[in-house]
């Protein structure tokens, strides 16, 4: 199947479509538009009958008229000034049937860069969490005592394993962090104030505001300190008799240098024990372990924050904690419990998926297999040396290819996802270039495009005129496939 086919623009030939227009002569814009076959007309081809046997008639059907519309769109903007071929519009309707149906549709190679990269599912499961998966899919023990064969805590498992972990007394899981912390602040402070330092309310992608998370928990906000330093005393000549909690934020995907400061999580707690009041941390990414094993600075502990005196801790199970999308909640049993009961807690509560790959995940934290185990973790411990290897493998598969240049060079991957965002891992990146004095003509950026249409995708960064491929984010072998995309795509057979 073809990449350009996926897109539809930029599409070319001589043949004539139904209705006997010549895609050499544009038409004027309602003429072309009258040209495009009806839904009805393309499901009479014997190609498309074919497509209708392999991926079912609804789907096709489905798939035919978002073609068509986007198309049309195509022609009114502009975009588009010719008609496809009726082979690059079968091709196409089949591209977006394989992307509905089969995994290969969905899969992706991460040449990016970035090893937590949100757009293409942050952290890579674990085989046994892939495993765990596919062991609810029938009927599963996931809400039920074996002794008792009465319903039991779905997140029993978890919690046990939590509370390992982090010292923690109880642990509860919702269905992301910013869940975890409206449920948090709706059921300890719901009309009382909620104390925070200036310099933590926080916006991070989605245009997800830590103000207006505040709002809908029906809490009333109370800034204090200044954007670059808040000191203690802030907080305490805050707190009055409409003060319900005091609230610690980690920035996640900033940070704020020089003059700056703010209490740490041990001081806020200290003074919360002191006014009997409810202290919360929100650590965004969260971690068990220190990435200062790895040549990072670390990212805020969750055993660090409970064992400081946090009440209760919230952070991400998608991200440094290597599961699925998550908000973990750890901290006091009394508050757990408290929120356990709040009715938003139903409404925020995860599947049978999520419970099952958390606790594959979590699992190897208690064993201390992460490393072995959790791909971010066997990617971060990779060695330069390692990573050299298969950059100059994809450089001297590349060799023959007259039309291009490639060579290996020194870089920095970084993990994302609002974890530590000025901080590198050194890398090995393959630098690829289209040499035009051999009469190469290929544009990087429809390069680029025609690597993410293929199957699998692939995505690389954009940079001087030039593709880069990042060996840290790939997973060994893929870079023969990314060889294999680019040679295809030279050809004009992009896969």
């Amino acid at each position: 199947m073809s990449g350009d086919a996926c897109s539809l623009q930029n599409c070319r030939g001589a043949d004539k479509v139904p209705g006997g227009f010549d895609s050499h002569t544009p038409p004027p814009f309602s003429a072309l538009l009258k040209q495009i076959p009806s839904v009805s007309e393309v499901l009479e081809w014997d190609e498309i009958k074919v497509l209708c046997r392999n991926f079912g008639d609804a789907a096709l059907k489905m798939e035919l008229r978002a073609l068509l519309d986007d198309l049309r769109g195509q022609i009114r903007s502009g975009a588009q000034t010719h008609l496809p071929e009726r082979t690059d519009l079968i091709a196409a309707v089949e591209d977006r049937l394989v992307r509905l149906t089969t995994p290969e549709g969905r899969g992706a190679i991460n040449a990016a860069g970035i090893l937590l990269h949100t757009g293409l599912g942050r952290s890579p499961f674990c085989q046994e969490a892939l495993d765990a998966l596919a062991g609810m899919g029938q009927y599963s023990i996931l809400q039920t005592g074996l002794a008792s064969g009465t319903r039991s805590l779905r997140e029993e498992k978890i919690e046990r394993m939590l509370m390992e972990l982090t010292g923690c007394e109880a642990a509860t899981v919702v269905n992301n962090n910013a869940a975890a912390t409206m449920l948090i602040l709706n059921t300890l402070a719901a009309g009382k104030q909620v104390i925070i330092s200036r310099g933590q309310l926080i916006e991070i992608g989605g245009e997800y505001r830590l103000p207006d998370v505040m709002a809908k928990s029906a809490v009333i906000m109370q800034e204090v300190g200044t954007t670059n330093r808040t000191h203690l005393h802030d907080y305490e000549r805050a707190i009055n008799e409409h003060t319900g909690a005091l609230i610690h934020v980690h920035t996640s995907n900033f940070r704020v240098r020089g003059f700056s400061g703010v209490p740490d999580i041990a001081a806020l707690c200290a003074l919360g024990k002191k006014r009997g009041l409810p202290v919360i941390d929100d650590i965004g990414s969260g971690s068990f372990i220190p990435l200062s094993k790895f040549g990072l600075a670390d990212e805020p502990l969750v055993a660090r924050s409970i064992e400081a005196g946090s009440d209760v801790v919230c952070f991400s199970g998608d991200k440094l904690i290597c599961g699925p999308q998550a908000g973990i909640i750890c901290g006091k049993k009394e508050i757990i419990e408290r929120i356990r009961k709040n009715p938003y807690a139903r409404m925020f509560r995860v599947c049978k998926l999520t419970i099952a790959a958390l606790e594959a995940t979590l699992l190897h934290f208690l064993n201390g297999t992460y490393v072995t185990a959790l791909p971010f973790y066997q990617k971060l411990s990779v060695s330069l040396a390692t990573l050299e290897q298969r950059a100059c493998l994809l450089v001297s598969t590349l060799a023959n290819m007259r039309t291009l240049h490639a060579s290996v060079i020194d870089d920095v991957s970084y993990v994302g996802s609002g974890s530590l965002p000025d901080e590198g891992v050194p890398t090995k990146v393959v630098r690829v270039g289209f040499d035009k004095a051999e009469g190469a003509v290929m544009d990087i950026a429809r390069a680029a495009e025609l690597l993410r249409l293929g199957m699998p995708s692939v995505f690389c960064r954009v940079k001087d005129d030039a593709l880069y491929f990042d060996m840290r984010t790939l997973f060994p072998g893929e870079e023969i496939v990314i060889a294999r995309q680019i040679c295809a795509l030279l050809k004009g057979q992009a896969k």
